[in-house]
């Protein structure tokens, strides 16, 4: 199979910041995330390889009251655990562009995240970004290395009203805007 080609966002396109110490920083970030989460929120990862994609996914569904084993749905494509939330957990590495959605039952993940009876989560979000509009919130968070060994700096952006609060309250700090 053709692995597709992973462009990540710009970081100056995430206005909020922190950085974290090791997978226990990164889940307990997620776990923080997933605490205050109602349902009906879909939560985009991007970074590169070993950017603690899967670990962060791991805290947020600990947030929501998951005790099973989170793993990677590299190969599966989509996990699900059952929680305070369902979470739906993709991961689009393996998939280019032209691969159908429906295959992988995105549609009707989508409608339940839409009705607010769960969240998605996704690794290499992509291809998923054109079946988004009209979903609120959307936190897209972008996990790069950080200046110290195992630190991980997490970025987040969100065109949702809720992002600056929710940022606020997960201990980030904005970079850039008015705020700064």
């Amino acid at each position: 199979m053709h692995q597709p080609e992973h462009i990540l966002p710009d970081e100056a396109d995430f206005p909020w910041v922190t950085a974290t110490a090791g997978e226990q920083g990164t889940e307990e970030l997620g776990r923080r995330l997933g605490a205050v989460l109602g349902g009906g929120e879909v939560v985009l990862l991007f970074g590169r390889l070993g950017a603690g994609k899967t670990c962060f996914t791991r805290g947020l569904c600990r947030g929501l009251g998951i005790a099973e084993d989170v793993v990677s749905p590299t190969f599966t494509l989509v996990n699900t655990y059952r929680g305070e939330l369902v979470v739906h957990h993709l991961d689009f590495y393996r998939l280019g562009g032209d691969t159908p959605l429906e295959d992988v039952g995105v549609m009707e993940i989508l409608d339940e995240v839409e009705e607010g009876r769960a969240v998605l989560v996704a690794e290499w979000p992509d291809p998923l970004l054109g079946e988004l509009k009209g979903l609120q919130p959307v936190y897209s968070w972008l996990g790069v290395a950080g200046a110290q060994d195992q630190q991980r700096l997490w970025r987040l952006r969100s065109d949702s009203p809720e992002a600056d609060h929710l940022a606020r309250e997960l201990g980030l700090h904005r970079e850039k805007g008015p705020d700064a």
